[in-house]
């Protein structure tokens, strides 16, 4: 573990510029698990930016979230989309543009990985009895960390990337590499941000789940979601993946392959939705 801290401190020189969680996703995460924040809460919360106004007004009119009338106001997208989805769409859009473009990453690419791991891990925390917004968020930000590291060291970054031709894989490739995974830097990242625990920790598991101590669900989730998440551009079933890349965790967690390859994603539907995130 301490060969792993001190890897990941070179992602994070004296010169660096992080990353800044815009103040309307600060407090949309504070709003976790506050039975008082309610509907109109968080569209008064969001009102305040307009910008993410915009942007969440476009999500709730695309073919993914949209009803038979078109949306045109926040109050009115509320409605149609619900607490949970509505926090969660505001937290997508201030997130991808939290962080710059990274050279040798495409941005449009990397971001629908995003938010498939984000699908993903919502549909695993529901099989897992996990906290589905935590999941979310979680899912969303894993490879956060990996845009920290293309702005040290953006030609080994892109390398580890072609070598990623097994669903799942990135960490491994990554780890001989960088003496850390991305999932390690992300975590470096959200306790910088003042993320709760349990998401620090889940992120620091991430790479080796069956090996944290202790056992981290969420990080699990993670690890899983983000093999969906590659199985998706790879063209791969879920199941395919999963069986190939973690028979322990699936055999641990006694997942339901079935259920999880009728769930999987449209690679269209996701880049719709990056597109509109901007």
């Amino acid at each position: 573990m301490e060969i792993v801290a001190n890897s990941v401190h070179r992602f994070f020189p004296d010169n660096l510029v992080l990353p800044t969680m815009p103040e309307v996703a600060t407090k949309l995460l504070r709003s976790f698990g506050d039975e008082n924040a309610n509907l109109n809460t968080l569209v008064d919360l969001i009102g305040k930016d307009a910008a993410l106004v915009a942007k969440v007004l476009r999500l709730a009119n695309s073919a993914r979230y949209s009803s038979a009338n078109n949306v045109t106001n926040l109050r009115d997208a509320a409605a149609v989309l619900g607490t949970t989805t509505l926090r969660n769409l505001a937290m997508a859009a201030c997130v991808t543009a939290a962080f710059p473009t990274t050279k040798g990453l495409d941005r449009k690419r990397f971001w629908r990985h995003g938010i498939a791991s984000a699908h993903y891990g919502v549909l695993l925390a529901r099989a897992m009895n996990l906290d589905t917004e935590t999941a979310y968020l979680a899912g969303l930000m894993l490879r956060s960390g990996q845009l920290l590291m293309a702005m040290q060291a953006a030609a080994e970054v892109v390398d580890v990337e072609t070598q990623v031709t097994e669903a799942g894989s990135r960490f491994g490739w990554e780890s001989p590499r960088f003496d850390c995974a991305h999932s390690d830097v992300t975590a470096e990242l959200a306790r910088r941000w003042k993320f709760p625990a349990t998401l620090v920790q889940a992120f620091a598991a991430a790479a080796d789940p069956m090996a944290a101590l202790p056992f981290s669900a969420l990080g699990a989730a993670l690890h899983m979601a983000e093999v969906l998440a590659d199985a998706m551009d790879l063209e791969i079933s879920p199941r395919e993946a999963l069986q190939d890349a973690v028979p322990e965790l699936v055999a641990h967690l006694h997942l339901d392959l079935d259920w999880l390859e009728e769930k999987q994603l449209s690679p269209a539907e996701l880049a719709q939705e990056v597109e509109m995130l901007g």
